[in-house]
């Protein structure tokens, strides 16, 4: 009445195969936001409110130092306006790249000041006194105020003719003030030397 089905044994044992090389990794890929997690590096909060301010001075100290660093290398990004963009730039090198009077006004002031400290004979001391009040004075004036006309002039001249779609208004005021200073003083740093080969980089 009732038939009987035929079962079929079932071979269990693994197919042999050829291929030496395994078959997949031998485990599950990570979950990509599991991968990331494990990349992030935990954030320690601070304890309290000094370590919460130990720890902003730090980031503003490195903020400084990384601003400062940007600075002395000329990096655009990190000059204040005053000294940003290709005109001020061209100033700069301009100024830097050449020899002028008006550089050695500071050294020449303190120079004068120290003569006049000087406990000289009375019999020189007139004629010293004479020599650099009356004479070396005056001349280093005239040699500062005529070399601050000429390197305004110039410098707005030819920063027109270089750059004639930029402003140049201000820029031989503030080539004739960079030229009144000492070569070491200067800020930003000159990226030139005299004579208009570039600055090696420091060691």
């Amino acid at each position: 009445m009732f038939r009987r089905r035929t079962q079929q044994a079932v071979d269990d044992s693994p197919v042999p195969t050829n291929d030496p090389k395994p078959q997949g990794k031998g485990r599950p890929t990570p979950k990509r936001r599991d991968a990331e997690g494990r990349r992030r590096q935990p954030v320690t909060a601070p304890a309290n409110r000094k370590e919460a301010y130990r720890q902003q001075r730090e980031r503003q100290a490195a903020e400084r130092a990384r601003v400062r660093e940007g600075m002395m290398r000329g990096e655009e990004r990190y000059l204040p306006p005053r000294d940003k963009g290709p005109v001020r730039r061209f100033a700069r090198d301009w100024v830097d790249s050449r020899r002028l009077p008006s550089q050695y006004f500071l050294p020449f002031s303190l120079v004068i000041l120290l003569v006049t400290w000087v406990p000289f004979p009375p019999d020189v001391r007139g004629l010293v006194y004479s020599a650099v009040i009356l004479i070396g004075w005056p001349v280093m004036m005239a040699g500062v105020l005529l070399t601050s006309i000429y390197v305004g002039w110039r410098v707005k001249k030819l920063a027109a003719e270089k750059h004639p779609d930029e402003n140049v208004r201000g820029v031989g005021f503030y080539a004739a003030m960079r030229a009144l200073q000492i070569r070491r003083l200067r800020f930003p740093p000159p990226l030139v030397l005299p004579g208009g080969a570039p600055v090696p980089p420091k060691k």
